[in-house]
């Protein structure tokens, strides 16, 4: 993969802030011709540097209203622990997104539930059954400060 250059960076910029702007308008904000902007997007693409796109949901329309952050303290931290961690948490779709940290958990996952009663659910059937887990740690969130993002504001 080459590395990433300023029009490149301020093409990825503008598509994390609205990633269904029109082509002409991504090429006439980085001062490109739409062919070469829209062949520069392909190209990361291909590289993985673009993985895909998604919608962003406004948390009062959505069923599913409240994220739950958690983090997760193994009992170790061998490769045969994090693997069988790791495989069982892509087996819940009901886990968003799983980070490997640094730091004083080893893991941190984001889970949206309805309520309250939902997360409790899924932290007795689900989180504290995956493998390897020590300690489980949850903070609901109150709201999502970057969500603005969505609406166009910088």
């Amino acid at each position: 993969m080459s590395a990433l250059d300023a029009i490149d960076r301020n093409l990825l910029r503008l598509l994390r802030l609205n990633a269904r702007m029109s082509n002409a308008a991504l090429a006439a904000e980085v001062g490109l011709s739409p062919s070469a902007c829209l062949r520069r997007i392909r190209i990361l693409e291909e590289q993985g540097v673009i993985r895909g796109y998604t919608a962003l949901i406004d948390p009062g329309q959505s069923a599913q209203a409240i994220a739950v952050i958690v983090n997760i303290t193994l009992e170790r931290q061998t490769e045969e622990y994090l693997n069988r961690f790791e495989a069982a948490v892509r087996r819940h779709p009901e886990i968003q997104e799983c980070y490997l940290m640094t730091g004083g958990s080893d893991y941190l996952l984001k889970v949206e539930v309805d309520n309250a009663g939902a997360f409790e659910r899924i932290h007795k059937e689900i989180l504290s059954a995956l493998p390897g887990v020590l300690r489980i740690h949850s903070s609901f969130s109150i709201r999502n400060v970057l969500a603005t993002r969505a609406k166009g504001r910088r």
